[in-house]
């Protein structure tokens, strides 16, 4: 089999709340980069690329050139040779990787190797990297924003629970906010709205000094968070490893990460209780394995970043998968997303991803 074309579009989906109704700024968008590789056989695989949280922007235009330029140069390979194409492609971008936009570029193709492979095979992602659960426990995410005020959140998270998540996650590191009891009362009025048997994680994206994690987790620790997530900057591993040993509170990481080496100082630091990796810093689906791996000798479990209709294959399939983030912002871009029962991801078994792009929702809203 041999990789005969290739088509991309940049899609900008309005961006919404849905899973709470939360507030939007006007003309607000999620930007994504989708890929299809087409094969002498008839097989298509379909891929996807985004700046962080689907933040784009007119960077996205680049990321697109980026993919345009190594899918170009992937035609005429075989794509059930999948780390053979990434060695290529890893060498055509010479002093531009590991990271950054080649990391961005490479995960939408590696992503479309993956799924004609599943579907040549007859065998869903799961089952191909390893087929460990066929359903897995899921959170409500982004709708418990820190720039959501107070009383948004205390409506909201109480209408997670009655949507049948039995987890969820907050945000702290308030904008402009130098007061720690602020911080701390925020997160105790939420965990009193659900009560004390849902697990409420946190996520600080990064704003919080290392002596802040330190002092607000600690003031934390009656509120019984599931984990506090990217306390400090992502690559003090030395400060983030304080932190994680002063706080009874499990302390994730990993999102802002990129590649597989920094995970291992990450490991080797004792930085993280939790790994969350991103799959398109990591650089795919190929990556993201050796990621989960390699935390599974560190008996580190892993965790998803967005994405929740591709990560749930990922996380049920490996052994030491905790749980899918769920934020519906990919939603849209699918005929079928997989179904949530009882708080749970059940993982689809069609080949490969187990995907379609939704062709109208693409013609909709394409980006010339």
């Amino acid at each position: 089999m041999k990789i005969t074309h290739v088509t991309t579009q940049i899609i900008r989906l309005p961006a919404v709340e849905p899973l709470a109704d939360g507030p939007v700024a006007a003309g607000a968008s999620r930007d994504i980069v989708t890929l299809t590789l087409g094969t002498d056989a008839g097989i298509e695989g379909i891929g996807l690329t985004y700046y962080g949280g689907f933040f784009g922007g007119p960077a996205i235009a680049s990321l697109k050139a980026m993919v345009d330029q190594l899918a170009a140069r992937v035609v005429g390979e075989d794509p059930l040779r999948g780390e053979a194409v990434l060695a290529k492609l890893r060498a055509l971008g010479g002093n531009l990787g590991p990271g950054g936009v080649m990391a961005h570029a490479v995960a939408a193709i590696d992503i479309a190797l993956w799924d004609i492979k599943g579907k040549a095979s007859n065998l869903s992602l799961a089952q191909m990297v390893g087929g460990h659960r066929d359903r897995v426990i899921t959170y409500a995410s982004g709708a418990l924003m820190r720039f959501y005020t107070l009383e948004h959140c205390l409506k909201a998270a109480p209408a997670l629970v009655a949507r049948g998540f039995r987890q969820m996650k907050m945000q702290l590191g308030l904008p402009g906010n130098k007061n720690p009891a602020l911080e701390v009362e925020r997160a105790r009025r939420i965990r009193e709205a659900i009560g004390p048997d849902i697990d409420l994680m946190c996520d600080i994206n990064q704003h919080w000094s290392v002596h802040q994690a330190i002092d607000i987790g600690r003031r934390l620790e009656d509120v019984h968070l599931y984990w506090l997530e990217d306390v400090t900057a992502h690559d003090d591993y030395a400060g983030l490893a304080r932190v994680a040993d002063a706080l009874t509170t499990p302390c994730a990481g990993g999102e802002y990460t990129y590649g597989i080496t920094p995970f291992r100082h990450l490991f080797e630091a004792h930085a993280v209780d939790i790994a969350m990796i991103d799959l398109m810093r990591v650089g795919g689906i190929t990556q993201w394995l050796k990621v989960a791996g390699m935390a599974e000798a560190f008996n580190i479990p892993v965790v998803s970043h967005v994405l929740p209709e591709l990560h749930v294959h990922l996380i049920a399939g490996v052994p030491n998968g905790l749980n899918v983030e769920y934020i519906a912002w990919s939603s849209p871009l699918w005929e079928e997303i997989p179904v949530i029962e009882n708080g749970e991801l059940v993982v689809p078994d069609r080949p490969g991803l187990g995907l379609a792009f939704n062709r109208d929702i693409l013609k909709r809203y394409a980006i010339a």
